[in-house]
């Protein structure tokens, strides 16, 4: 056991690489990709520190070109689930008591993994497979993903010194233990770093879990098992499934020993977890933590003293990058009339400047949406869209998926504040914009509020703080993670924890010790130094 009291490394966010021409980063990712682009793999389950093959496969492509088969990956059985779940029970004996300094240097070496020698691989492997930008993959795969690792260890140690007051008759200690049984780690396609930071996070305090990526996105949580491996994690402790949801989560949520669900993904499913989680819950040792991050319908509102020209870019940039694929992702903005004009015309001036293909192609702003399923559901709205008489398509509105699943940015406005496109959540490339009398800005302010069953993010543009200040507090509820004069995306880990509540979320706050503190379950210790040893108090005496 070690002896001492440890100060971990000052957690600092990894700086992103620019990737511009002839820079060394560039040429590197671009022959990484090149390699994996035109390389076939299998995947096959990790359980228990093995690589489990199962016979039964299916095959990846790349969004972008989808008749493009990068290899296959292997579909879990029941056996194999119920295998991962007893052998992670198995693991928790030694892992819970490992020296929590111990399990620190495992991921802050994975950490220094991913932000050296493979940046280059976690980020090409996030083009392919999820179709993003370099820059994206780079802030996402590489950068954000060292910052999870690094500032929870920094968290735990915080989580740690945290101890109630003690006094000369006793010594009281808070002992901060991991669940009892195993936890399960369901993550979303759009976030390497989601997808490795939920069952990390957990494993650090001491957890075992299950981890089941998702479909679309197994090529990169490959990479990030590679990662895990080789920074140490033991046999047993993060064990990865791949295959049926269904089958997946019924065998898991069946198990009395489940104590922890941390999830990142749609509002529905996360809500018909919770119900089997309510359903089975006299069947569980203990009340499982259920942590969630769902959807949004992220808002911009613009003040009549705002700089069209950072509206413009706020919307630009918060509704379109990685194709506006982002829970965070602007999808309606609201707009006084007296600067919409100038607005609308730098909106479309952005618009039409983007290039639209593969991620190889590094003068690409706009790739592909992430599968079909995606693809088709978008249309239809867009198509829509089209049709209705109280909206108009301002640019965009074009798609095509002969090569890749490819959907144009779309802007559309709108005259009803209550259409379908401001309130559902679409997650893809399209934004729809509200044009407001810039003598509503009040009522306004209680529209967004009131419009959608989400609060993730939401952003405010005005050069006046008194308007700023009526819409931070007629906001308050609307948004977890509220801007003032920015997009509403891109939370940098250790400066702006993120989640959202209302349909959006458990709001624990990744990238903070919030977040952690979930995963731990404290044990207060009271050491008495002299026991008394007679019943009598003074008030009895005569």
């Amino acid at each position: 056991m070690g002896k001492g009291f440890f100060n971990v490394p000052v957690a600092v966010n990894e700086p992103v690489k620019s990737y511009a021409p002839g820079t060394p980063e560039r040429e590197a990712v671009l022959a990484t990709y090149k390699t994996m682009f035109n390389s076939k793999v299998d995947i096959p389950l990790y359980i228990n520190g093995e690589h489990v093959s199962t016979g039964k496969t299916r095959s990846m492509s790349p969004p972008h070109d989808h008749q493009h088969i990068l290899g296959t990956y292997h579909l879990a059985e029941q056996k194999h689930i119920d295998t991962a779940i007893s052998t992670a029970l198995e693991a928790r004996k030694s892992w819970s008591q490992i020296p929590w300094e111990q399990r620190a240097g495992i991921f802050l070496k994975a950490a220094e993994l991913v932000a050296g020698p493979y940046r280059a691989k976690i980020n090409a492997a996030t083009m392919i497979a999820q179709s993003k930008t370099i820059h994206q993959a780079e802030i996402d795969a590489a950068c954000e993903f060292v910052d999870f690792l690094r500032f929870n260890v920094q968290f735990m140690s915080d989580i740690y010194m945290e101890q109630p007051e003690s006094t000369n008759d006793a010594w009281n200690r808070i002992e901060y233990r991991p669940l009892e049984g195993f936890t399960y780690a369901v993550t979303p396609f759009n976030f390497t770093a989601i997808a490795g930071n939920l069952p990390a996070c957990m494993a650090l305090m001491g957890n075992v879990v299950v981890w089941k990526p998702s479909d679309s996105q197994i090529y990169s949580a490959k990479v990030i098992m590679d990662v895990f491996e080789e920074a140490g994690v033991p046999a047993g402790v993060i064990n990865v499934v791949f295959g049926d949801p269904v089958i997946i989560t019924n065998t898991v949520l069946a198990s009395s020993d489940f104590s922890g669900l941390h999830f990142t993904g749609s509002t529905f499913i996360f809500k018909e977890l919770w119900k089997q989680i309510g359903n089975n819950i006299h069947n569980y040792k203990t009340y499982p933590r259920i942590v969630g991050e769902t959807g949004g319908k992220d808002f911009i509102i613009a003040h009549n003293s705002a700089n069209p020209k950072q509206v413009a870019t706020a919307i630009s940039r918060g509704a379109f990058e990685f194709q506006g694929q982002k829970c965070s992702a602007a999808s309606r903005a609201y707009i006084p009339e007296s600067i919409w004009n100038d607005v609308k015309n730098f909106v479309i001036e952005d618009v039409k400047s983007f290039k639209m293909g593969s991620p190889e192609d590094m003068s690409n702003f706009i790739t592909a949406v992430i599968h079909e399923g995606s693809f088709d559901k978008l249309v239809k709205y867009i198509d829509q869209a089209k049709a209705d008489n109280d909206v108009d398509v301002l640019i965009g509105g074009g798609c095509d998926k002969s090569k890749g699943y490819f959907i144009e940015p779309t802007v559309l406005v709108t005259s009803n504040p209550k259409y379908t496109t401001m309130c559902t959540e679409l997650f893809g490339p399209v934004i729809t914009i509200y044009v407001y009398n810039d003598d509503d800005y009040a009522e306004t302010l209680k529209l967004v509020d009131e419009t959608s069953e989400y609060a993730l993010t939401g952003a405010i543009i005005s050069k006046d703080r008194y308007a700023i200040t009526q819409a931070t507090k007629a906001l308050q509820n609307s948004a977890g993670n509220f801007y003032i004069n920015d997009k509403p995306t891109g939370a940098v880990v250790g400066q702006q924890p993120f989640g959202g509540a209302r349909a959006s979320g458990t709001n624990d706050k990744a990238g903070s010790a919030q977040n952690l503190l979930r995963w731990v379950s404290p044990r207060m210790i009271k050491e008495t130094f002299v026991t008394p040893e007679d019943y009598r108090y003074p008030f009895l005496g005569e």
